[in-house]
């Protein structure tokens, strides 16, 4: 006879009290929010890649960020993670044919787990959310958000910075503090409902309370959200590990990005080229309007802000969260209602067992030379 998976009622939560001042700290931060902030908004699926080695018990690790719009990315994700550890990584042709072999299946299959040289890996599927006020303004970074003691502004900062989820351990028997345990005992009913979801999504959703009844919560995570009159909210740019990071994307947005795509800079100017450079420079009839652009993203770097408006548009760095569904076998993998925005394909030129590359292949029917 098969064996039901567990309620909701069965999946125990551990709670323990914040001591440390600046987990006390925290703590406080999101009763705040709590009392500040009146619902939640749903904004879908997000995606990414975890592991499971033989001595991680119930723990997971993610390895692709958890940040793609499809399943279908994460594949791809993956595909390159694994292909690359066959090029740079592997210690012996037995590894790399055993890591080639994943990457072949990738290429031509929808596949959303496989066990690589003893690892699990498996596509997981998150549900990104935030919290909003009674006026429907997206919360912002909490004080006590991480944030650098020195913002870094520079050219190329960005890929210096960690990336989202970077070293991230999916635990579903760690401790919480008691706001995060209430949070996430909420959150595990969370489904889709209302004729504005498709049938097949509502019924994937209510099989999912079944299949997968608890939750994990993720940490939080950064992105631009914009809107223009009365217009509701709409994401800007990807999840930043950071609120700076977040900060710096809309500073560049602001000074390059924008310029460009009203055509008050070509887009074929030097990569140098700015709102600031050509404010300086005094020499285009597009001056007014980019000092605007260039005012705006001097304040947001000079005083942290969380919010400005541009040409009636405002920008706002809003708190992104993200919960995985958790069964008895680890977290919840793509359901058959997720949609692809395309198929799998070869990625990468041909690598042999040997760690050779081959850029160039013999066309059909012709010999090698």
């Amino acid at each position: 006879m098969r064996e039901e998976a567990p309620g909701p009622d069965e999946w125990p939560v551990a709670v323990r009290v914040p001591v440390e001042p600046v987990e006390a700290a925290m703590e406080a931060d999101a009763r705040d929010a709590a009392v500040r902030n009146s619902a939640l908004v749903i904004r879908g699926p997000l995606f990414g890649v975890a592991t499971q080695g033989e001595n991680d018990g119930r723990r997971w690790r993610v390895v692709v960020e958890v940040a793609h719009g499809c399943p279908q990315q994460a594949r791809d994700a993956l595909n390159s993670l694994l292909w690359f550890r066959a090029k740079d990584e592997a210690k012996s042709p037995r590894e790399r044919r055993a890591l080639l072999a994943a990457v072949a299946r990738l290429e031509t299959e929808y596949v959303d787990e496989l066990t690589v040289l003893e690892t699990r890996y498996r596509v997981v599927r998150a549900e990104e959310y935030a919290a909003i006020d009674a006026h429907g303004a997206i919360e912002t970074p909490r004080p006590t958000d991480l944030e650098p003691l020195i913002p870094d502004w520079s050219p190329g900062a960005g890929a210096r910075s960690p990336r989202v989820d970077a070293g991230l351990v999916l635990d579903p028997d760690a401790p919480l503090t008691p706001l995060q345990a209430a949070e996430r005992l909420s959150l595990r009913s969370l489904a889709y409902s209302g004729t504005r979801f498709p049938e097949p999504v509502r019924h994937d959703s209510a099989r999912a309370l079944e299949s997968h009844p608890d939750v994990v919560l993720m940490p939080a995570a950064f992105l631009i959200v914009e809107r223009s009159g009365n217009e509701p909210w709409t994401p800007g740019s990807g999840l930043q590990a950071s609120a700076h990071d977040a900060r710096r994307t809309l500073a560049f947005a602001l000074t390059w990005m924008e310029p460009r795509t009203r055509g008050l800079i070509p887009y074929d100017a030097e990569t140098d080229v700015d709102a600031h450079t050509v404010v300086a420079e005094n020499t285009s009839p597009a001056v007014g309007e980019l000092a605007v652009f260039a005012d705006a993203a001097d304040r947001l770097r000079a005083g942290r802000l969380n919010e400005v408006e541009v040409h009636g548009t405002v920008s706002r760095i809003g708190r992104a969260r993200r919960l995985l569904r958790w069964g008895p076998d680890g977290p919840e993998g793509p359901r058959p209602s997720d949609i692809n925005t395309h198929a799998p394909d070869v990625l990468h030129p041909r690598l042999d067992e040997h760690g050779t590359v081959h850029f160039e292949e013999p066309a059909e029917g012709e010999a090698a030379s």
